[in-house]
């Protein structure tokens, strides 16, 4: 389905969560401690400066209004992913592979959530098409 536009930027910013996602399952796959290392370096550097500041803004925006028109289960779950993203990437600052395993494929997992089921809520039940 196409994107609203007021969803869009939200949906462009996935495309970097993935991304960091694919490179942090591929580094904590790798059995490397350099990769590991340089990898969760990364995401926390990316979790501080792009995805933290998403989620506020889902959080503030979105999640409050979606809460409002009756998904609180899909306000919780989206919650709880975030603050369990939160917690492994303060883990990140003692890199090891398991950790940035988890950390990449919950964060992909997430994203897909998103996109599949919260973006799509979101456009149904907040978002009238113009004339309506």
């Amino acid at each position: 389905m196409k994107r609203h536009p007021t969803l869009q930027q939200l949906s462009r910013e996935h495309h970097l969560a993935l991304k960091l996602a694919r490179h942090a399952r591929l580094a904590a796959a790798s059995g490397q401690p350099a990769a590991v290392q340089d990898l969760s370096r990364q995401a926390t550097t990316l979790f501080v400066t792009e995805l933290e500041p998403h989620f506020q803004r889902e959080e503030q925006d979105l999640l409050k209004n979606l809460s409002a028109a009756g998904e609180q289960a899909l306000t919780a779950r989206t919650l709880a992913e975030h603050q369990a993203l939160r917690e492994l990437v303060s883990r990140l600052a003692q890199p090891d592979s398991d950790t940035l395993m988890t950390f990449a494929s919950l964060l992909e997992a997430h994203v897909r959530f998103e996109e599949r089921e919260l973006f799509e809520t979101a456009q149904a039940l907040l978002i009238r098409p113009a004339g309506e």
